[in-house]
């Protein structure tokens, strides 16, 4: 007997979602703190998480394409640049359950399983987002720093620098809160064949090094910008110390004048 295919499709929006929002654009969707889940018949599933990613799974292309639609009409500003990220899970009586040849291998298909190998594809598409988006920061992070080299200071106009600074805290702080929702799921401690799942999945898409380098890249950011600005402000103090010398000096000229006459 042939194994039975379910195909998972997962997309992540830049924007984080509100799943209270979203529950009466979804009729019949379950909705927890962690995610919004649908049931497509005939044996198929929406879930939307809160950190921007939808994954369906068993859906085909035409109704995947309306729930979809339907998002993005309850949700308008959503950005048009995704991440889209695949996977396929394998279902025979026969197997014993782990990963071979990228395909995970499964004994049973469960409600339990399909959402533990839907939130780990999620989670995979969403991290790719960050890491494009990190990268980014990261980049343009060195470019002020080889301004700094070549020059031996900051520019005297410390606005784009402060702005800058600005977008970098918030992404930090959008990602670090993100990773922390990227926690192993509660179906995952009830049932060791579903915790090994997890961690398959896990080791597979490589998550716990990319959630590593991500936090060492946002600390790298955060350590360099910090420099930053504190050449720009030894700058500014230097200026002000001139500005103080230069005063003093004039007044002591102006004083001086008026005794030579």
């Amino acid at each position: 007997m042939a194994p039975r295919i379910h195909q998972f499709n997962a997309i992540a929006f830049e924007e984080n979602l509100n799943l209270k929002q979203l529950v009466p654009i979804f009729p019949g969707a379950r909705s927890t703190i962690r995610e919004l889940r649908l049931t497509i018949p005939p044996g198929g599933g929406m879930y939307v998480y809160p950190f921007g990613a939808v994954v369906t799974h068993d859906v085909g292309t035409e109704r995947r394409d309306a729930e979809l639609a339907a998002l993005r009409r309850a949700l308008p500003k959503l950005t048009a640049k995704v991440v889209r990220e695949d996977y396929t899970v394998a279902e025979d009586p026969e197997y014993r359950t782990g990963i071979v040849d990228g395909v995970l291998r499964v004994d049973r298909f469960t409600p339990g399983r399909a959402g533990i190998v839907a939130l780990t594809v999620g989670q995979s598409a969403a991290t790719e987002y960050y890491e494009q988006l990190v990268e980014d920061l990261f980049a343009r992070t060195a470019r002020l720093v080889e301004v700094m080299e070549r020059r031996g200071t900051v520019p005297f106009r410390t606005r784009p620098l402060h702005r800058f600074i600005g977008e970098a805290i918030t992404t930090r702080t959008e990602v670090l809160s993100v990773l922390h929702l990227l926690d192993k799921p509660d179906e995952a401690w009830d049932d060791p064949a579903m915790d090994l799942i997890y961690d398959d999945l896990r080791a597979e898409f490589d998550l716990r090094d990319r959630y590593t380098a991500l936090e060492m890249k946002l600390r790298s950011i955060q350590e360099t910008l910090e420099l930053l600005v504190d050449v720009a402000r030894d700058r500014r103090l230097l200026v002000l110390e001139v500005a103080v010398v230069f005063l003093i000096l004039l007044e002591l000229v102006f004083t001086v004048i008026p005794m030579l006459r």
